[in-house]
């Protein structure tokens, strides 16, 4: 999605230069301010997904697009880093941050490997790593959909097959019905605009195609979202929106998040990235799995403002967050994992300080695993190489970064900022005008 938006970019930038964005505004933004402390009850978790990281894969669209050599698929899946095989170590290992909250996805295909067969293993699977996060006193955040369905559905047509949402629903309800009642966060669907964006490269979707998925998830969403309440009384549901900055987060925002504000407990955002003026790596990352994007820390904080003026009175959860290191070498900016968290983590207190609800925060990933199509993006707290078959779990410079934030319920306030400040950061401007038209609104 965000390659399709690319002219807009460029469109923009020049108003951005036009309207004087210059050195001058670079030297107003202030030092660095004191980071006042977390609230105690604010949540930390780790992140992953079903099949990125479970490996023994089931028949799903995946396997399909890799055994086809879909566009997105650049290496084999091969083992995956086997967090099925190796779900409790990892959770010990979630558990030794000092987390409350463990993420992952819970896979149809896994559950329902042919129509109407439910599979005694692969729920008995996931039985597994609820009680093992229970034995940690870890919370779950279940992903009912993380990209992935069973192979029979896209064998039909996928999201074209007119019974996917009867069959979508299914699932979904025997799953809630399943973990009911164990303080589960619900995310029903990841990040429907990349969704729709890698079926509509994997699958060449047409514009009438990706018009019906679109239509059809966010249907899925809100029914979903009145079972879970019904079977669940009390729980939190969302669907993660994938953060690109403003003004282009209007192109994936208007057809889901937009729509679905009365069938959303909280806003979950995946931050990954920003845009400015002298920062325009994104442009060339945006297929190359963003190995080298330049971090900007004070963009999180500028789009936690936006959303927070887009939906006044939802609290909000960074669902994601993390930084790509390519194939686990060092980045040439000298910037490590630990560096990355701190500074973004810096942001959220200043966020919360301006009186933004922000109410926990998840770090992708737990490992490293299969990033849509390739193992060269690396997003993990413990390193993990695949491609050779040692699946050892090497801890990186995050691990005890991230103990140390959470110990200590975020950095400390005299904090100085590694990542450089962002020139023309293209959020600053947007998120600025979006408060004085609401001001004006009001009026």
């Amino acid at each position: 999605m965000v390659k399709d938006a690319l002219p807009l970019v460029a469109v923009a930038a020049g108003l951005l230069g036009a309207a004087g964005v210059t050195e001058a505004a670079r030297r107003r933004v202030p030092p660095a301010a004191p980071a006042p402390p977390l609230p105690e009850d604010f949540r930390w978790g780790v992140a992953l997904s079903g099949y990125q990281a479970e490996g023994r894969s089931p028949d799903s669209n995946w396997t399909r697009h890799e055994s086809s050599r879909a566009p997105m698929i650049r290496e084999p899946f091969g083992t995956g880093p086997d967090f099925a095989g190796r779900y409790a170590q990892d959770i010990a290992l979630a558990a030794s941050l000092g987390v409350d909250t463990f993420r992952f996805s819970l896979e149809w295909a896994r559950t329902e490997p042919a129509p109407g067969v439910l599979s005694e293993e692969g729920w008995a699977f996931y039985d597994a790593v609820m009680d093992e996060l229970d034995r940690h006193g870890l919370r779950a955040m279940i992903t009912i959909d993380h990209r992935v369905y069973p192979g029979w559905v896209l064998g039909r047509g996928g999201w074209d097959w007119n019974g996917i949402v009867d069959a979508w629903l299914a699932h979904a309800e025997r799953v809630l019905q399943r973990y009911a009642g164990r303080g589960v966060t619900w995310i029903t669907i990841n990040e429907p605009s990349f969704y729709l964006d890698g079926e509509r490269r994997n699958r060449r979707l047409s514009r009438a195609q990706r018009r019906t998925m679109q239509a059809r998830l966010l249907e899925c969403h809100q029914r979903a979202y009145a079972i879970a309440h019904e079977v669940d009384p009390g729980c939190m549901v969302s669907s993660n929106l994938a953060c690109v900055p403003a003004p282009l987060h209007h192109l994936t925002d208007s057809w889901f998040v937009d729509r679905c504000r009365d069938t959303l407990d909280f806003v979950g955002i995946d931050y990954y990235y920003g845009l400015s003026l002298d920062d325009l790596t994104v442009w060339r990352d945006t297929i190359g799995h963003y190995r080298s994007i330049t971090p900007q820390p004070e963009s999180l904080r500028y789009m936690l403002r936006i959303y927070a003026k887009k939906f006044p009175g939802l609290p909000i959860w960074i669902v994601e967050h993390g930084m790509p290191t390519d194939d686990g070498r060092p980045r040439a900016d000298g910037i490590t994992r630990g560096q990355h968290l701190a500074d973004h983590v810096r942001q959220i207190q200043l966020a919360i300080a301006e009186g933004i609800p922000v109410i926990g925060y998840n770090h992708w990933s737990l490992t490293d695993n299969y990033e849509w199509g390739s193992y060269r993006p690396r997003f993990a707290l413990w390193r993990v190489e695949v491609r050779d078959g040692d699946l050892t779990r090497v801890p990186t410079d995050g691990v005890e970064a991230y103990r140390r934030i959470i110990a200590g319920r975020g950095v400390p306030h005299d904090h100085q900022p590694v990542c450089p400040p962002a020139f023309g950061v293209f959020a600053a401007p947007w998120e600025t005008t979006l408060g004085r038209l609401q001001r004006g609104a009001r009026r």
